[in-house]
């Protein structure tokens, strides 16, 4: 998708409407249009990212201190909130929809009907061996060897 037609590249531009929360010269934070529980906002970097792997490290930053300044605005919102959520799904099969790099900030309390939904063998430890190929996978993609 091109930046030009980018819903949040548009909200930054001002170019169309967002009940905005927080903003600096690299994030903004605004209310999700369809809130999980109320409170529930968004924040993105300015820069277009569609995925993680586009998001320029600095930004990711930003974006992840500006998402914890959010948490802690919520909390003494007065809006309901015992806990808080981040989320951010990177790629469509994880439930991305805007691609355009996002956190989810999501108040949450106790009986607010939102959850991670979990496959039916979750809850079984993996063995170590099965932990350290994932590892050696996990290390071979960054490039990196086996720390200790």
């Amino acid at each position: 998708m091109a930046v030009a037609e980018c819903i949040f590249c548009r909200i930054v531009r001002r170019q169309a409407p967002a009940s905005v929360v927080y903003e600096d010269a690299d994030t903004m934070a605004f209310m999700d249009i369809r809130p999980l529980t109320p409170g529930h906002a968004l924040v993105i970097p300015k820069v277009h990212a569609a995925h993680l792997a586009d998001l320029p490290p600095e930004a990711g930053m930003k974006a992840f201190e500006t998402s914890r300044k959010v948490a802690e605005a919520l909390r003494a919102s007065g809006l309901r909130c015992e806990g808080v959520n981040l989320h951010l799904a990177d790629g469509e099969v994880a439930g991305q929809e805007i691609f355009h790099v996002h956190i989810h900030v999501i108040p949450r309390f106790e009986g607010d009907g939102f959850g991670l939904r979990v496959p039916p063998d979750y809850g079984g430890s993996a063995s170590r061996e099965e932990l350290d190929r994932a590892a050696e996978r996990v290390r071979r993609g960054l490039g990196t060897a086996p720390h200790g």
